[in-house]
């Protein structure tokens, strides 16, 4: 198989994945003719069709299914060597690409950051914000600081603490519906929460950010489902008490295998998992 052959796998595995050339094209972030040239490109190498082209898009043939395999495992693998060797080239100080969900972004990790900025100023942290989970493997982000039950096995980390919810409406309100949680808030602990709880039931206004659930709560709109340290101390809102059973999620500082090692995302995960457990009586409790 030659370079071009190896390079080629990328477009094919989007195209595979995703169904169209255009979803295939956004992807990679390259334009439609640049997909179709290099699957045809393919095509033309394998010596036969890999897609059948259809009124939905483009659909693999039945008896590529096992060709298709075989790419996502040299993906994989040509990922995790590109990885490796990104440590083995990256010096202990440097940039660490951090992404958590925009509430600990905002809320939290800036005064992490300027802790560790002291500690450590060679290093040099950039936080991404984003309530999806990004894609560690291919160096979207270095280290992830997540809230859930259990970390997925492409990842390592370590728990510092577990984050606590609580019901919020506006002081003084009489609100008696819930806010609704959308996204990617709707797969989390509090949201499968309330959607068992609400049953058929359709919940009122929703957002899919606790920030924002927080300032609709605020104005009234409803009851919201926040992470404690969000709703505690704000003037503006009040506790609903027992409306909530009690719902715990651990939060993790968490990276890939292969980065583990690399000093500066090591030395990274070991500042963040100290300073946020010092952190743990106002963020946790």
């Amino acid at each position: 198989m030659s370079r071009e052959d190896w390079d080629d796998i990328k477009y094919v595995l989007a195209v595979a994945e995703t169904g169209t050339v255009s979803a295939a094209a956004r992807r990679l972030g390259v334009n439609h003719a640049t997909v179709l040239r290099r699957i045809a490109q393919y095509e033309e190498a394998a010596g036969a069709p890999l897609f059948e082209k259809t009124p939905k898009g483009y659909a693999l043939a039945p008896d590529r299914l096992r060709l298709i395999e075989a790419m996502r495992e040299v993906d994989r693998s040509v990922q995790s060597v590109q990885r490796m060797v990104a440590g083995v080239r990256a010096p202990v100080s440097g940039d660490v690409r951090v992404t958590s969900t925009d509430s600990l972004c905002q809320m939290v990790l800036p005064s992490v950051v300027a802790r560790i900025a002291l500690r450590a100023p060679e290093l040099l942290v950039t936080l991404v914000s984003s309530n999806a989970h990004l894609d560690l493997g291919r160096i979207h982000a270095d280290i992830t600081i997540r809230p859930t039950m259990i970390l997925p096995d492409d990842l390592v980390g370590t728990e510092v603490g577990r984050l606590r919810f609580a019901a919020y409406r506006a002081t003084g309100s009489d609100a008696d519906g819930w806010l609704g949680l959308a996204g990617q808030l709707s797969r989390s602990t509090a949201g499968r929460w309330l959607a068992g709880e609400m049953g058929a039931a359709a919940a009122g206004p929703g957002a899919d950010s606790f920030l924002t659930l927080r300032e609709m709560a605020a104005l009234g709109l409803g009851i919201a489902i926040l992470p404690d340290y969000l709703g505690r101390g704000d003037a503006r809102l009040e506790p609903v008490e027992g409306a909530l059973p009690d719902l715990q999620i651990p939060v993790w500082v968490a990276c890939h295998p292969d980065l583990a090692e690399v000093p500066r995302i090591a030395l990274m995960r070991q500042y963040l998992v100290e300073e946020m457990k010092a952190d743990a009586g106002a963020i946790f409790d």
